[in-house]
């Protein structure tokens, strides 16, 4: 997995946090779920990634 792919993953769970914590500090339901499935696909994302790579050893 190339650094700038590891990168974007991060960024998306980082957004996807930040999102989140906003929508339970204003109590807007919209953005809390908004939020955890940015979560949710990055770590997935990044799951992917690390076993594609191990699969090509």
């Amino acid at each position: 997995m190339s650094l700038r792919w590891e990168i974007s993953n991060k960024v998306q769970i980082v957004k996807g946090w930040v999102r989140q914590r906003f929508g339970r500090v204003t109590g807007n339901r919209r953005q809390q779920v908004a939020g955890k499935s940015d979560r949710v696909a990055g770590n997935l994302k990044q799951a992917g990634g690390k076993a594609r790579d191990a699969f090509k050893r």
